[in-house]
């Protein structure tokens, strides 16, 4: 009896512990995790990956036998899929526990998508391709959540959580339409999540609407933090010098920046531009050798050519004479913040730092990154036979990739023949090839030889499409932004896209790149332009916590 008894109470202790290793994730969780920027400080756990299903050309592919990258600049990458099966096209497969995070596609038609959950024989979700973007709960009115899902120049984006704890898979019937993304998480072990039914409950339904009210506000509000304190100050910016603006102590974190200017500057154009691209914000955590943050004030907070308002959830501004940045920034000892002046003029800029303290141990938190690039290493990278892929980031340790601003110079001398159609024509039928915006998306995570995240074009990662065909429309969004562009796309463009929820988790290394198609000179006599640099954005351990 006594044998019995103990084998028992070691059944139950097993039990307990099994129990205890889960994490029950909710609905409501999920939706709050689409804009929780300070899970993006979290070290990833044990389990997490993300990537994206695409419909990129399938040509493309990498030869293992002789380590080579075969059709590597295939195109046709309107209609690709993992498989036909039953008069359909398997799109999406994934084992889980996961969660769809967005669905995007630049053109959603009639024929039917089917979200399969689980292993079930009937999909959670069967209808038209483009009801996904259109309808809300099946019985309600057409969807209403704009700040979840939205048109982007086009783009149709879908930011409404799809949880699954088996598997999922997803299939598109005939006339779907055209090109499509599914970025996904697979969440860390011992996860369960919320049985999806393609409804949503009353309780989720509201959250959904508080939270889309939230997002909507974006810039005008923002979370507030137990014991937060707010400091003003005026900093001088001096002609190539390093103008300190304050160092924080403590275990804490900066979780609101906001960048002021001089009332000349929106008025005065030039100014404007060269206090943007020549004063750097350089931001150095605890006491690592060097700053995490380093890059231009335009470009980190998402601008470039001027200071037309746009507001996404993390940067952005509100009125056009100020920046704010949301972005969640965590120390265990000292933030030193420093203005850099690469200028020969002297620069005075109003400064407002929000930081509250962490409630736990720092020390074990992320360290937010922002760093510019114009592309150093691509020589490397064209030396392994991918010729295009411009390199957005490239590092080695553990963390988590959140996006990009990138700023394209594309300027061409204009052709002397007269289009068709609007502007340089449509399509095959252009006076000039003007377009920069084809290059894919290619995330290679923890050494991987072929992308987790494989994209369909420069645009449609962003979430728009087919910006080659006017109009050259301005947006924002939560998680995308487009705040300049010439309205016939010849000069400076800016875009953004932030991901939060469907941040990418790396534990060995991250390479993202994006295809480059366009040298920097180009045309018959090189007389054309077109220039890439970029702030990316992402977490990590530093040297110093390793």
């Amino acid at each position: 009896m006594k044998v019995i008894g103990i084998v028992l109470l070691g059944l139950i202790s097993s039990l307990a512990v099994a129990q205890k290793s889960k994490t029950v994730i909710t609905y409501a969780d999920l939706i709050e995790r689409v804009y929780d920027l300070d899970h993006l400080a979290e070290p990833p756990l044990k389990g997490e990956r993300s990537g994206t299903f695409t419909s990129y050309d399938r040509a493309a592919k990498y030869d293992e036998k002789t380590n080579t990258y075969v059709n590597w600049e295939a195109n046709d990458d309107g209609r690709g899929f993992i498989r036909k099966e039953d008069g359909g096209y398997v799109v999406f497969e994934s084992d889980g526990p996961g969660v769809i995070w967005r669905i995007w596609s630049a053109l959603a038609k009639e024929g039917k998508v089917k979200i399969y959950i689980d292993h079930a024989a009937v999909p959670v979700i069967d209808e038209p391709f483009r009801a996904l973007f259109e309808s809300f709960n099946n019985t309600m009115p057409p969807m209403n959540l704009t700040s979840f899902v939205m048109t982007l120049s086009r783009g149709r984006n879908r930011f409404l959580p799809i949880p699954y704890n088996k598997h999922c898979k997803i299939v598109l019937e005939e006339n779907w339409g055209a090109y499509y993304h599914i970025t996904y998480s697979t969440m860390a072990d011992g996860s369960v999540l919320p049985v999806f039914t393609g409804s949503y409950t009353q309780a989720d339904a509201i959250k959904l609407a508080e939270a889309d009210r939230f997002l909507y506000n974006r810039g005008f509000t923002r979370k507030r933090y137990d014991g937060e304190k707010i400091e003003n100050m005026t900093i001088v910016a001096k002609a190539n010098s390093v103008a300190p603006v304050k160092t924080i102590v403590g275990n804490r974190a900066i979780n609101r920046l906001d960048l002021i200017l001089d009332e000349t500057y929106p008025a005065d154009t030039t100014k404007q531009r060269h206090l943007l691209e020549n004063v750097w914000i350089s931001v150095t955590w605890d006491n690592a050798a060097k700053p995490s943050v380093m890059a231009p004030i335009g470009l980190f907070f998402g601008a470039l050519t001027g200071t037309q308002p746009y507001r996404t959830h993390t940067v952005g501004s509100v009125d056009g004479k100020s920046f704010y940045s949301n972005w969640y920034m965590p120390f265990s000892e000292k933030a030193t913040i420093a203005l850099v002046s690469k200028s020969r003029k002297a620069h005075t800029l109003k400064c407002s730092i929000a930081h509250a303290p962490v409630k736990n141990a720092a020390k074990d938190l992320l360290r937010f990154h922002a760093t510019w690039t114009d592309g150093n290493g691509f020589d490397a990278i064209k030396a392994q036979g991918r010729k295009i892929d411009w390199p957005l980031l490239i590092t080695k340790g553990e963390g988590r990739y959140c996006g990009i601003t990138l700023h394209v110079t594309n300027t061409w001398k204009d052709p002397a023949a007269l289009p068709k159609m609007w502007w340089y024509g449509e399509g095959g039928d252009k006076t000039i090839d003007w377009w920069w915006g084809e290059g894919d998306e290619k995330f290679f995570v923890d050494g991987e030889k072929f992308p987790s995240s494989f994209g369909t074009g420069s645009e449609d990662y962003i979430g728009y499409a087919w910006s080659a065909e006017p109009p050259f429309p301005l947006f924002d969004s939560p998680f995308a932004a487009q705040p300049y562009t010439p309205i016939d796309g010849n000069g400076h463009t800016v875009v953004s896209r932030f991901q939060i929820a469907d941040n990418v988790p790396f534990f060995v290394s991250f390479e993202g790149t994006l295809e480059k198609y366009k040298d920097d000179k180009w045309g018959k006599n090189l007389e054309n332009v077109c220039r890439y640099e970029c702030v990316r954005y992402w977490y990590q351990k530093t040297e110093q916590q390793k």
